[in-house]
Parts: structure tokens; C-alpha cells; sequence
């Protein structure tokens, strides 16, 4: 017997019960992380637990009824078929990085019967509010156990990548490159450290405006006009107030000017990359690529992790710096009858 519930917050759920599931998930799933999504005003959210008689939690999947996406990434009309418009995401909504949560080491018959029953904890959801259901950026391994459970074969979305960090340092992950791989990145550090810029280490909640700024200029020169200073002091600002002092800073300044950082979290054995944004009228040698791979990678060693997650776009200079790439899908549920 397997017990299925639904609740409003995943307050609800101990933090060290929903943790045990989601370490190995990754940051996106992780009970702190949901509690700051929680004042996102942007949807309505609950949360499927499946238990086992003993009261175990086995499984769970946090359920989003979306109202209003500011992320066209996650908008269905952007990257599903025109029949398909489902308006409840399952699991992640952020991050591009998503699976159902399964406690470790469950047996596959019972793993199988766990996400059989989240599946149809998140069709009674969305058939409340007269829609549909999808997984956005599923990681491969939860594209093959999902999709025999859905109507429609997955739907390639983009490539993730996760570079990994062998050995105790800096060093370490240099030596593992390819030789001219090695000779490009000492000659990207070296470029920038002759810039003389003064890198810092920050918590968000101490930088948040000012990286908040660089951030809607990021977003603006990639066509994101919604995304503007306001917007992005609030998501920092929420990610500040819910994550604390797990939300690291890395930047580079000038003088007392930020000029560019990136946002990053450690969880479990990864160091996850959130946000990188700079100056684009302040240019510096190099700048983007220490910003986006050797300071953070500098900061995961000394955390004592084992890979960076660098996720979507530019794969192909994530390959050149060691990443290895693999496939993130969406899988989506029609009405009954369709």
C-alpha cells in the first residue's frame, strides 16, 4: 500500500524528509529553494507526497498552476506543440534542471508505482483547474523513467552541462583538460588578472542591487525587456531572503564598482551556477569566462565539491572546458479522450 496526499506549502513537509529526497535531485528541488518559490506571485503551488504505510516519504512532486510566466522558457507556447498548452508544471519550474523526486535506493517496481501515482496526483491537479500537466527540462534519466507514463514520446528542449572537478584543486581541473584546452585557460586567467580588477566574495543579501542591475542589463541585451531593474531586485531579492548565506557572490569590481559576478549555490556535490551577468561597457579581458567557469570553480573546490553545474547555451565552449553534455526533455499530458 502507498498512500498518495496533496498540501499547500512544503512547509508542510520536514525539511530533513523532503531533504533526503532532493539532495541527490539537485538545488531546483531542494526544500529551501521551494520556500523561497513559494512567494513567487506568479503561481498558485502544491506539493504530491507518496508515503508508505509506515508514514515514509517515498516520493513527491511540487505542483505549479502557472497564472502569469515571465520566463518564455517555460511557456508552453514557446516550446511545445500547438495542441499542447498545459498551464501546471511538475516538479521545477526554474532552473532547467528537472526530475520527480524518489527517495534513494528504491527498488524499480516500487520506484515505477511511486511515479505512476505522481502522475496522477498532477493530472487530478491540473483537471481541477481545467488544464493539462507538463515536466519542462527533464534530465535524461528522469526523461526515461517518466515517459512510459505519458501519451506522447519526450520532446528534446536543450543540452545540459555539467562540468566536472577531479582532484583537490584548481590545478587539478586544469590537468584534466586537453593540452590546448590548458594552454586557453591559463592564458584566459592570466589576461585577466592583468586587468587589475579586485575580485570579491559576497552573500546575495549584501550585493543584491547592485548585481541586480547588471542582471536586467543581461537580460536586456538578450531581448528580455521585462526584465528590468524592478524585476530582477525582486527575484534576487527573494533568492537573498529565502536562501540566506548559501546564495554566494563572486565579482569583480573596479574601484567601488561591481562590474560583473556570478550567482552560485552549493548543494549536495555540485556548485550550481544561478546567474552571470557584467558590464558590457566595461570590458575586460576574459572577464565573462572567469566569471562564468574558473572563480566559481575556484569557490567549489574550496567547498569541496566534485562537479560545476554550467546548464543551457554556449555548449559548445562548455565542452572546451571539460563539460559533459547531456540531453533535457519535456514530457506533457493530454486531456482524456485527446
Amino acid at each position: 500500500m502507498l498512500i498518495t496526499s496533496v498540501v499547500d506549502s512544503v512547509h508542510e513537509v520536514p525539511a530533513a524528509e523532503w531533504e533526503h529526497l532532493a539532495r541527490p535531485a539537485g538545488l531546483y528541488l531542494s526544500h529551501r529553494w521551494l520556500v523561497g518559490e513559494e512567494e513567487d506571485p506568479t503561481a498558485t503551488r502544491a506539493y504530491c507526497l507518496v508515503r508508505d504505510p509506515d508514514g515514509t516519504l517515498l516520493a513527491a512532486a511540487p505542483l505549479h498552476l502557472v497564472r502569469d510566466e515571465p520566463n518564455d522558457s517555460y511557456e508552453p507556447g514557446t516550446v511545445l506543440p500547438p495542441h499542447l498548452r498545459p498551464r501546471v508544471i511538475a516538479g521545477a519550474r526554474r532552473g532547467y534542471h528537472n526530475t520527480p523526486l524518489t527517495a534513494p535506493g528504491l527498488e524499480p517496481g516500487r520506484r515505477h508505482a511511486c511515479l505512476t501515482l505522481l502522475r496522477d496526483a498532477a493530472r487530478r491537479f491540473a483537471d481541477r483547474h481545467s488544464t493539462t500537466h507538463w515536466w519542462p527540462y527533464l534530465t535524461a534519466r528522469a526523461t526515461a523513467a517518466l515517459a512510459p507514463l505519458y501519451p506522447d514520446p519526450p520532446l528534446r528542449l536543450e543540452d545540459d552541462a555539467l562540468i566536472p572537478l577531479p582532484g583537490t584543486c584548481f590545478d587539478d581541473y586544469v590537468a584534466s583538460l586537453p593540452a590546448r584546452r590548458r594552454t586557453g585557460v591559463r592564458r584566459e586567467r592570466a589576461g585577466f588578472a592583468a586587468a587589475a580588477l579586485r575580485v570579491r566574495h559576497h552573500v546575495l543579501a549584501d550585493c543584491a542591487g547592485e548585481a541586480a542591475v547588471l542582471l536586467a542589463g543581461h537580460q536586456r541585451g538578450h531581448g528580455h525587456d521585462r526584465d528590468g531593474v524592478d524585476a530582477m531586485t525582486a527575484v534576487l531579492n527573494r533568492q537573498a531572503a529565502a536562501m540566506g548565506d548559501e546564495a554566494r557572490v563572486v565579482a569583480a569590481h573596479d574601484g567601488g564598482r561591481m562590474t560583473g559576478f556570478c550567482l552560485y549555490y552549493h548543494y549536495g556535490a555540485t556548485t550550481w551556477i544561478r546567474a552571470v551577468a557584467h558590464d558590457r561597457g566595461h570590458p575586460a579581458p576574459h572577464l565573462y569566462f572567469n566569471l562564468m567557469y574558473y572563480l566559481p570553480a575556484e569557490a567549489a573546490y574550496a567547498h569541496g565539491s566534485t562537479a560545476l553545474h554550467a546548464g543551457m547555451t554556449a555548449i559548445e565552449a562548455k565542452r572546451r572546458r571539460g563539460a559533459a553534455v547531456s540531453a533535457l526533455s519535456a514530457l506533457a499530458d493530454r486531456r482524456p479522450g485527446r
